[in-house]
């Protein structure tokens, strides 16, 4: 039986990580058709043979690496606990820990976008990409508990929150050489970028508790699966 400790075994691992990630890089800046398996190949150190036997093509090395775009995206939880019970603090934490991720990875954030423009995976209809439930769970009990305690309005989902937060941060990215071309505005400079944070900060905690009436819907924006399920019904019983 083989030893899934053995140094082969590791380094096998480690070096088809390490495609991944040269390839993320690759993929983001130049785009899938311009994007080679032989430049990945180089800059990581994996032959093209290694890489066909881990990865099977380049597709499947775009989606895998589509994947590692995600995970770099998505904080740790241990990243969103707080020492408090007041929901606005949760709030603000998980606010901050996003940003944080959307700061550090430019790539990740080019690569998601590269993707919803081009359409090279396909991922509309498809399993979500990686596994995120772990954060909207996370923030669908900090809302559930601001709701009870009346600290936040009624009618806001986690998806409304993740939305709002991931438009502004991903926008100092994707827009970023118009926004300084049209308004002279970089927004990547370290002033702005903290300029951008409390800008995101102050929009979702005023979302939450603005003096809003409310509206009789459990949220802004409804995934798919729900619109599905009611469509299906409303055709079974209309």
């Amino acid at each position: 039986m083989g030893n899934s400790d053995s140094p082969t075994a590791v380094t096998g691992a480690e070096s088809a990580q390490r495609a991944v990630e040269v390839a993320l890089e690759q993929f983001s800046q130049f785009g899938f058709t311009e994007t080679k398996m032989e430049t990945i190949a180089n800059l990581s150190g994996l032959s093209k043979r290694m890489l066909h036997y881990h990865f099977g093509d380049k597709r499947g090395l775009y989606q895998r690496a589509l994947e590692a775009a995600v995970e770099r995206l998505n904080p740790p939880l241990e990243d969103l606990e707080v020492d408090s019970e007041v929901p606005v603090e949760g709030v603000r934490k998980l606010v901050d820990a996003l940003f944080a991720c959307h700061i550090a990875h430019p790539e990740a954030v080019r690569m998601l976008a590269m993707e919803t423009t081009q359409q090279v995976f396909g991922v509309v209809g498809r399993q979500p990409v990686n596994d995120v439930s772990g954060v909207a769970l996370h923030l669908d009990k900090l809302l559930l508990h601001g709701q009870d305690s009346g600290a936040f309005r009624p009618g806001i989902s986690a998806d409304d929150i993740f939305t709002l937060i991931t438009s502004l941060t991903m926008y100092r990215v994707t827009n970023h050489n118009m926004f300084d071309n049209l308004l002279g505005i970089d927004m990547q400079s370290e002033a702005n970028t903290a300029g951008l944070h409390r800008m995101v900060v102050d929009a979702v905690l005023a979302f939450l508790t603005a003096n809003i009436p409310d509206s009789g819907e459990a949220s802004y924006l409804t995934a798919r699966e729900a619109v599905d399920t009611a469509d299906n019904n409303s055709d079974i019983y209309g």
